[in-house]
């Protein structure tokens, strides 16, 4: 039997809002210590540049835990710098929570740069807590500060951050005011004293901006007609596109072509819950940077942009839901999206439950929602075959099955839970085929085996084996090609599942 006892992994960890301490110079203290304790380092686990809020993104931190429970940790030691290395959770108990999965597997934790022994008396208990409770307190108390000097600097009239837009540039100034030069898009200052304004652009996109008020002012055009007027000229947009609704929009509504400077509309502090927040929450500087726009002209757009948003009773939305099924003898959610001053098919969907709802409503029936409902009902009828198949096949290849009858769920040899969903497959208003992925953590399985229909929705296209500790969204949407990370759970057929539980079976026999 092969003796592991001095053999070690480190993990490392360098925040981007966090970083007197470089990977390298942990890495430094834990070889050190390892070295002192007669440790060999087998191992490697990295994680630069990520914050320690969330364990989202952290391949490092989620590929050692994942090693450590898989059972194939060729180490029985894992290294640390420091408590905080684990991470700067909001929820103490998280940090608590990762240090316990590896305790449970018979690995010991090691903090190589505190004064305490991890060796789970009352004394190192008590200071772990502490130290992972500063931990996110540190983190609470950066954010308000970062929150406070970033609201000081647009009461200034700085800029913060994102594209200047079309009609605008990013100017750099320095300490004292005085002009540098201008910056192109993806250009960032270097110096941490040098601050960022918007100026007026160049006087061709001038005129387009004042020609797009115009437009919609005086001639009463809409933003995708604007859009439409804007690309037959052969005018591109800020980053040489076309223009869509969207872009002419943006000129349309934001503050910062008549020189105001708008921060915090929106809060996502500590990456936890986005939040819109009320005007009165704004932090602003209504005279930061030269108007390129007459302030009358701003806000008549805004009048109207106001007024054609106003909140539409039921019967006024059905109202102008019949008017649009005689109009083009159809309806269907990406035409009402595409027509101009319809509410969009999410006002629909929101206020009556669903659009084939909102449809029955005005007498219309239609071929493409009801056969959406029939598709529904086959694949419903075909999972409990397919259930069964699964089971069949891993009992086959001589593994213990128990399955949920109440949930479907299915726990294999004891070890491990299986959760089957079926993607069904839907083309894009484009006709780019897409798959939804709905996984249930209710149920808490260890693996979810997503299976992607084919384009008749009949049987099997290919697999996802979607472990919960990678996968924590409800649900994922997915392309025919989908990257790198997520395309690599991806299967052509489930016998690396069947031959994974035998691996299991035969690691626990043993």
């Amino acid at each position: 039997m092969t003796i592991r006892t001095r053999r070690a992994a480190q993990y490392v960890r360098m925040s981007t809002e966090h970083q007197q301490y470089s990977t390298e110079n942990q890495s430094d203290v834990i070889r050190e210590y390892a070295t002192r304790r007669g440790l060999e380092i087998v191992a490697t686990f990295t994680d630069a540049g990520k914050s320690g809020l969330r364990i989202d993104g952290r391949d490092g931190l989620r590929s050692l835990i994942r090693t450590v429970e898989n059972g194939s940790a060729a180490f029985d030691n894992i290294l640390v710098y420091d408590v905080s290395r684990w991470g700067r959770f909001q929820d103490a108990d998280e940090s608590a929570y990762y240090e316990y999965i590896c305790k449970r597997a018979g690995l010991t934790v090691h903090y190589c740069a505190e004064q305490f022994e991890n060796d789970g008396s009352p004394v190192s208990t008590i200071v772990k807590g502490v130290k992972r409770a500063m931990a996110g307190e540190y983190s609470r108390e950066l954010s308000t500060k970062v929150f406070k000097g970033q609201s000081r600097l647009i009461e200034l009239g700085f800029r913060q951050g994102g594209m200047a837009g079309y009609g605008l540039r990013r100017q750099l100034i320095d300490q004292h005011g005085q002009s540098k030069q201008q910056l192109s898009i993806g250009d960032q200052k270097s110096l941490q004293t040098d601050r960022v304004i918007l100026v007026p652009g160049p006087s061709d996109e001038l005129q387009v901006v004042r020609l797009i008020y115009r437009l919609f002012i005086d001639d009463r055009r809409s933003e995708t007609e604007i859009a439409d007027e804007l690309n037959r000229s052969g005018i591109k947009n800020a980053i040489g596109h076309d223009w869509t609704r969207g872009t002419v929009h943006e000129v349309l509504t934001n503050e910062k072509y008549i020189g105001q400077n708008v921060y915090n509309r929106v809060s996502f502090k500590l990456q936890q819950r986005r939040v819109r927040n009320p005007p009165e929450m704004w932090i602003r500087n209504d005279r930061a940077f030269e108007a390129v726009v007459d302030p009358q002209h701003f806000f008549t757009a805004r009048g109207i942009i106001q007024a054609r948003a106003r909140r539409l009773s039921d019967e006024e939305l059905l109202t102008k839901l019949r008017l649009l099924l005689d109009h083009e003898g159809k309806v269907s959610g990406v035409l009402i999206d595409e027509v101009e001053g319809m509410p969009s098919s999410a006002v629909y969907r929101h206020r009556f439950g669903s659009l084939v709802r909102a449809y029955e409503l005005i007498g219309y029936t239609p071929e493409r929602d009801y056969a959406f409902i029939e598709t529904n009902r086959r694949l419903r009828a075909l999972y409990p075959e397919i259930i069964a198949e699964v089971v069949r096949s891993f009992e086959l290849a001589g593994e213990h099955v128990e399955r949920n009858e109440g949930t479907d769920l299915i726990r294999v040899n004891r070890s491990f839970s299986v959760s089957i969903v079926l993607a069904r497959f839907e083309r894009t208003a484009t006709g780019s085929p897409r798959w939804t992925i709905r996984l249930d953590h209710g149920l808490e399985p260890d693996l979810t085996v997503a299976i992607r229909m084919n384009a008749q929705n009949a049987g099997a296209l290919d697999y996802y084996l979607l472990p919960s500790l990678d996968v924590r969204a409800p649900r994922l949407r997915v392309a025919e090609e989908n990257g790198m990370i997520l395309d690599s759970y991806r299967l052509e057929s489930l016998e690396y599942l069947f031959g994974m539980a035998v691996q299991v079976q035969i690691e626990v026999a043993a």
